[in-house]
């Protein structure tokens, strides 16, 4: 079962930056890269807990600004040699409406 609920709009997140949506799970970073790509994360690098909307987008990746862990935006997981993952959610758009699946 799918649980998606819309969070805004591609233009209400900054082109290489990202925006926080809280949800019952916790704080979720919603990030956009230089080709428009939306991908969603657990605002919570796998290292020590660093704020991953802070951190800097860079193709389909984020650095944490704690450590500069990289994490991989369509996986989660940790660029080696680091290891880890922070929870992916699911993303849909519809024209410019952005869609977050919150189930699991």
């Amino acid at each position: 079962m799918s649980n998606w609920i819309e969070v805004g709009t591609v233009q209400d997140i900054p082109k290489l930056g990202a925006r926080v949506v809280q949800a019952p799970q916790g704080d979720i970073a919603i990030f956009r890269n230089a080709q428009d790509e939306i991908f969603a994360l657990a605002d919570k690098c796998p290292h020590k807990g660093g704020p991953l909307s802070q951190g800097l987008v860079h193709g389909k990746t984020v650095t944490c600004p704690m450590h500069n862990w990289k994490i991989s935006m369509e996986n989660g997981e940790a660029v080696a040699p680091d290891h880890g993952c922070s929870r992916v959610y699911a993303v849909k758009l519809d024209g410019e409406k952005i869609f977050l699946d919150l189930a699991k």
